[in-house]
C-alpha cells in the first residue's frame, strides 16, 4: 500500500539507510519491546554526555569537536538537561577565555532547563512563591548568559531558541518575543526547532488564537524542501491543538489523516531524509500525531522505522508518556 501511495520516494524510503558507525547499540528492550533512546543514539554524543557528567571541561571541548554546537540544537538538549551542568559550567565561563562562548551557551542553555525544574511542570495556581522566586532567577542566569554567547557568535542560532523558551517563561512582551524569533531565523529560515517554539508559542495557553498556530505551522511547511526534517512542524501543530483541545479525538479526521501522510512524505519519509543523531525524535513526533489522528497507513511504517526507540519528547505531552508509546506502537 505505501508504493501505491507514495510510489518510488515510498519504495526507497522503505529500504533502512547503511548502518551507522557511530550508532549505539540499542538497549534491551523492555517486556513492551521498547527502549529508551539515550544519547541521541549515537556513540559521540554518548562520550560527550558522559564527560559533562564526570564535569570534564576539557573532555566535553574535545567531545564536541564533530558537532556545530551553534546550530545543532539536539546535542545541546543534552547539555542542557543534565543534572549537574550548572554546577561546574560557571568556572569554565570565568576561566577559559578562549571557549568562552561555548561555555555561556551551554551555562545559559542549562539554566533555561533548570528553571523550568524549578517552576515544575504544574499549573501555575500551583506553584509556589518560592518555586516562582528559583524559577525567574535562573531565568535572569541564562538570560545573561545566552545574549552574551550570541554577542561572542553573531552566526549562531541556539541561543536565540533558547531565549524564546525564557521570554516565554518570563513574560516578556511580544515584541521581544518576536524579536528573538527573527533574529533565529535570520540565521536559518527553516529551523525546526524555532518555528515549534513559535508554534507553542501561539497556542492560546500562552495567549495566541485558536487555529493561529496551525495557520503558522502550514506557512512554513510550504518553504520545506523535500526531506527537510520541518515537515515535523504541521506534526507538532497537530499535537499541540490536541493539548489544547477538550475532545481527546479531535484529530480523529480524514483531513488531518491526509495532512499528516503528506507531510511525512514530504519530510522524514522522503529519501533526501538525513538520520543525523536524534532523528528518532523526528519520527517520534509523527508517530504521535498519526496516532492521535487514528491514522492508520504511515503510522504502521513511522513505529517500524523506530524499531522500539522512545524519546520522551513530544510525548511527554500525555500523563504517562512511556505507557502511551508502547500502546499506540502495539495498536498501530
Amino acid at each position: 500500500m505505501l508504493g501505491k501511495l507514495f510510489g518510488k520516494a515510498g519504495e526507497t524510503a522503505g529500504r533502512r539507510p547503511a548502518a551507522d558507525p557511530h550508532a549505539l547499540p540499542a538497549q534491551r528492550a523492555r517486556r513492551n519491546g521498547i527502549y529508551p533512546l539515550r544519547a541521541l543514539g549515537d556513540t559521540r554524543v554518548l562520550t560527550l554526555v558522559e564527560a559533562a557528567d564526570a564535569g570534564d571541561w576539557d573532555g566535553v571541548k574535545t567531545a564536541l569537536a564533530p558537532f556545530d554546537l551553534g546550530r545543532d540544537h539536539q546535542v545541546l538538549d543534552q547539555l542542557a538537561d543534565l543534572d549537574g551542568v550548572q554546577d561546574w559550567i560557571g568556572r569554565a565561563v570565568e576561566e577559559d577565555a578562549e571557549h568562552r562562548a561555548t561555555a555561556l551557551l551551554i551555562s545559559g542553555a542549562r539554566h533555561v532547563a533548570w528553571g523550568w525544574e524549578a517552576r515544575t511542570t504544574g499549573r501555575a495556581a500551583n506553584v509556589t512563591r518560592e518555586q516562582w522566586r528559583v524559577f525567574h532567577e535562573r531565568l535572569e542566569t541564562a538570560d545573561e548568559h545566552l545574549l552574551r554567547a550570541a554577542e561572542l557568535r553573531p552566526d549562531w542560532i541556539t541561543p536565540w531558541r533558547r531565549l524564546l523558551t525564557s521570554a516565554r517563561g518570563t513574560s516578556l512582551g511580544d515584541d521581544v518575543k518576536r524579536a528573538r524569533r527573527e533574529a533565529a531565523l535570520r540565521r536559518d529560515p527553516l529551523d525546526l526547532d524555532t518555528h515549534i517554539q513559535w508554534v507553542s508559542q501561539l497556542q492560546p495557553r500562552w495567549g495566541g488564537r485558536p487555529g493561529q498556530a496551525m495557520t503558522y505551522a502550514r506557512k512554513v511547511f510550504t518553504r520545506a524542501p523535500e526531506g527537510h526534517r520541518l515537515g515535523c512542524v504541521v506534526a507538532m501543530a497537530h499535537i499541540e491543538d490536541w493539548v489544547e483541545s477538550d475532545s481527546p479525538s479531535c484529530l480523529d479526521l480524514p483531513y488531518i489523516q491526509a495532512e499528516l501522510r503528506d507531510a511525512a512524505k514530504h519530510s522524514i519519509l522522503h529519501p533526501a531524509y538525513e538520520r543525523r543523531p536524534g532523528w528518532q525524535q523526528d519520527f517520534s513526533v509523527f508517530a504521535m500525531a498519526l496516532s492521535l489522528a487514528s491514522e492508520g497507513v504511515v503510522a504502521p511504517r513511522v513505529f517500524h522505522e523506530l524499531d522500539g526507540a522512545y524519546t520522551p519528547w513530544p510525548w511527554t505531552y500525555m500523563a504517562q508518556p512511556e505507557k502511551a508509546y508502547a500502546r499506540f506502537r502495539r495498536h498501530a
